[in-house]
């Protein structure tokens, strides 16, 4: 049972878990200086986080296997190993749909409308690389809903400042995508998959990068006005800033041996900064 559940565990990379729910627990706390706070709320918010991305990530292995076969780098993932069958897989999607669903209608019947076309965008983006390099954007557009959702689940309505959190995730998520598009540039040019490095150069993609994780520090940097922010979240942003420089200087064009590590580890820093700067900022509002 154990290596069952690190099995699926390892299909949908649940560690990289830290890249967005980061991003939904800051939405809840701004959320809640304006709204009431349901204990409760928080509990199925996290569900509900946990069920759309596991299914999202199951419904990718299983749309991606046939390339995952063919591309080196991704032929031992669990499907095209044949350590996880496809029906194996295809039964984790429904019951992690099943738990979003459910987790959604437990936090109010706009979160339960709203929850069937999320899994459609969600489900969707496997498929844009089939005829678009913009597929990064997609996938940042669709990570970019769970503060949003998250807002909705704790506030019941909608809020346009929330946004701003949004598209912050939406950058952050595009870019260093891009990043980790680049050791696949060949395959994909291979099988006629679309990517920004496959259809620029992985020299024009990473000034693509850089240029959308410039806009992304935009974002986090005008969060600090919107939600009239103290010290503490823009010390945050500071460090989230020169993370951002530390990535795209470990990543080079001729030299793309530390992806993965800007990727994972990088990455879940600044992930982990904004909250903990959002965190803070709250605590010290409190206590002032």
């Amino acid at each position: 049972m154990l290596e069952r559940i690190l099995t699926y565990g390892r299909m949908i990379k649940f560690s990289h878990t830290v890249f967005a729910l980061p991003f939904a627990f800051s939405a809840v706390i701004l959320a809640q200086r304006r709204h009431q706070m349901i204990i409760s709320d928080i509990f199925w918010i996290l569900l509900a986080m946990i069920g759309a991305r596991s299914s999202a990530m199951g419904f990718n292995r299983i749309a991606d296997a046939k390339f995952d076969t063919k591309n080196p780098r991704t032929s031992k993932r669990d499907i095209p190993s044949g350590r996880l069958s496809l029906s194996s897989a295809v039964v984790f999607v429904i019951f992690f749909s099943g738990l979003f669903i459910f987790s959604s209608a437990m936090l109010g019947k706009l979160c339960f409308y709203l929850s069937f076309p999320m899994l459609v965008v969600l489900f969707s983006y496997s498929y844009t690389k089939r005829f678009t390099w913009l597929s990064h954007i997609y996938l940042g557009f669709a990570i970019s809903l769970a503060p949003a959702g998250a807002w909705i689940a704790l506030a019941k309505t909608f809020s346009w400042s929330v946004l701003i959190l949004s598209f912050a995730l939406m950058t952050y998520i595009a870019g260093f995508d891009i990043l980790y598009a680049c050791q696949d540039i060949e395959f994909d040019k291979n099988e006629g998959l679309f990517s920004i490095p496959a259809h620029f150069g992985v020299q024009k993609a990473l000034i693509i990068a850089s240029i959308i994780h410039l806009a992304s520090f935009c974002f986090f940097f005008l969060i600090y006005f919107v939600f009239d922010m103290n010290l503490m979240y823009f010390l945050a942003v500071v460090i989230i800033g020169i993370l951002l420089i530390i990535e795209h200087r470990l990543v080079k064009p001729d030299d793309l041996s530390n992806v993965n590590f800007a990727f994972f580890h990088i990455n879940s820093l600044i992930s982990i900064t904004l909250f903990l700067g959002i965190l803070a900022d709250e605590l010290v509002r409190r206590w002032m």
